[in-house]
């Protein structure tokens, strides 16, 4: 059953407090790896072993120039607390 409004009756003005909380900010972090092609290597397996990144995120070993030197470059999204 439908009850009408008082006439003239004052409107609530009480809102819901909402709190609005910014997402989280990722920066990009670049990691290079300088080595022998072996340690390069070791290296990578290692920080995937422990959860950090990725083989396949690496770039593939590129030359330095120098004897038996490789780089290898990570870029990896690090969220700011």
């Amino acid at each position: 059953m439908f009850i009408p409004s008082a006439t003239d009756a004052p409107a609530s003005t009480v809102s819901a407090a909402v709190s609005y909380t910014p997402p989280p900010t990722a920066e990009p972090v670049r990691h290079m790896l300088f080595g022998s092609p072996g340690a390069v290597r070791t290296t990578i397996q290692t920080l995937h072993k422990r959860g950090y990144a990725d083989p396949n995120d690496w770039s593939q070993p590129i030359s330095t120039g120098r004897p038996n030197e490789v780089m290898a470059i990570l870029t990896k999204r690090v969220r700011l607390e």
